[in-house]
């Protein structure tokens, strides 16, 4: 799923802003952008998303408020001794090409309005709220793109249940036409002799237990009676809900080999379509 969430607030005396943007992914993985005052605090930031995102790309950047209203600054002592220092590098090492703009432009601790006076150690608990207030907003957005997915997951769970109930209905007709098919070629292999009633008994059993679907059906059944619980779950079930897809899917190809009708192929082909559209949805689920 994904989401966006921002708070703004004061951090150690100085205006931030905090920004967080979540997106599909299959495991937790962290991006993380925050100025060098608040480098060291990585560890504790990546604990408390940790704790928060049970999966997904998470990209979170710390700004400072002054620099977001003060436009583009330029450290012009540092620039200097980076110029200087590459060219110094290209003569020591007889490098070809010049100095250029781009090259320079690479060092991105030259821009940026540079306070005068350095700042001390920042405490986690100055940077804590402002992470948890944008964690709370770009939670909720997640919450409610996974309430849409839910609600869609949940209609085809639906359209699955009711595939099946019409695969169930048109199973028994099936015996009854392999039993006219047999009596029709037995009596053409007789050529007009009597046909063997209790032969015929017999190769209808072994039929209908070749073409049973029952425990198929009632296993599918389970399958979205699980399914269901899961989508009314607050935990994430992303991952669990796609085995059971998975299980479901090994459910139907099982009754479409064993049907032997079209019919019941038709209905196969249709609950297949709507397994494969909740296997897209599930790589957005959490």
């Amino acid at each position: 799923m994904t989401g966006f969430g921002a708070a703004d607030g004061e951090v150690a005396g100085r205006r931030a802003r905090v920004e967080i943007r979540a997106v599909n992914h299959r495991w937790f993985n962290l991006s993380a952008r925050l100025p060098t005052e608040l480098a060291a605090l990585e560890s504790e930031l990546r604990d408390a998303l940790r704790r928060e995102f049970d999966r997904g790309h998470v990209a979170i950047s710390v700004r400072w408020g002054d620099e977001l209203a003060g436009g583009i600054g330029l450290d012009w002592t540092r620039a200097e001794a980076v110029v200087v220092a590459l060219r110094q590098l290209r003569e020591r090492f007889n490098l070809a090409g010049e100095v250029t703009v781009e090259m320079v432009a690479r060092q991105s601790d030259l821009f940026g309005n540079r306070r005068d006076e350095p700042m001390g150690t920042v405490p986690w608990g100055a940077v804590a709220p402002l992470v948890a207030a944008a964690c709370a907003e770009c939670l909720g957005a997640r919450r409610r793109e996974g309430a849409a997915l839910v609600a869609e997951i949940a209609a085809r769970v639906a359209s699955l249940a009711a595939g099946a109930e019409r695969v169930a209905a048109l199973a028994p007709a099936r015996l009854v036409r392999e039993r006219d098919r047999l009596r029709t070629q037995l009596a053409t292999l007789l050529n007009g002799r009597t046909v063997d009633d209790a032969r015929i008994a017999q190769e209808l059993v072994l039929t209908a237990d070749r073409l049973d679907i029952t425990e198929e059906l009632v296993r599918f059944e389970a399958h979205l009676g699980a399914v269901r619980e899961m989508l009314a779950s607050e935990k994430p079930v992303g991952k669990a809900l796609g085995f059971l897809a998975q299980e479901l899917g090994r459910e139907v190809n099982t009754v479409g080999a064993k049907a032997n009708d079209p019919a019941i192929a038709h209905e196969v082909v249709a609950m297949k379509g709507e397994l494969e559209k909740i296997r897209e949805q599930l790589e957005n689920l959490e």
